[in-house]
This record gives structure tokens, C-alpha cells and sequence, in this order.
């Protein structure tokens, strides 16, 4: 029940990550958020590597997530 008002319950960061990347590609994702991960040689493991040590970088990208979808 704690989780009825998440949008992101059940929903990987690798999902939302090639979800993003589908929809609105690698570069439009890297000006929406600056981080090197989007910007240099971009690839779903890389992301998910720093993603899942930064916080905030993460935070970014799961409110641009509930935003596009």
C-alpha cells in the first residue's frame, strides 16, 4: 500500500533509462540532463553504473522519466 502513489513502482532505472533513450534519444537526454554519462560514448551500462551510485543524477532522470511518460 506504501507504494500506490509511486508512478515509478515496479519500473527499473533500466527500463526507464532505454525508455528514455527510445523516445527522445542519447543527445536530447544530454541537454535535458548534463551529466558525462549522456554526453560521452553513451551506453545503458554506463549510465546504470553511475546512476545507481548517484543520488541526486538518478533523481534527475526518474523525474524526467514520470515527466515524458
Amino acid at each position: 500500500m506504501s507504494q500506490i502513489n509511486n508512478p515509478l513502482h515496479g519500473i527499473t532505472l533500466k527500463k526507464i533509462i532505454k525508455d528514455l533513450v527510445d523516445e527522445i534519444g542519447w543527445k536530447t537526454l544530454a541537454e535535458k540532463i548534463q551529466i558525462r554519462c549522456f554526453m560521452f560514448d553513451p551506453t545503458i551500462n554506463s549510465s546504470l553504473k553511475f546512476l545507481r551510485k548517484t543520488p541526486w543524477a538518478r533523481k534527475k532522470v526518474e523525474e524526467l522519466y514520470v515527466k515524458i511518460f
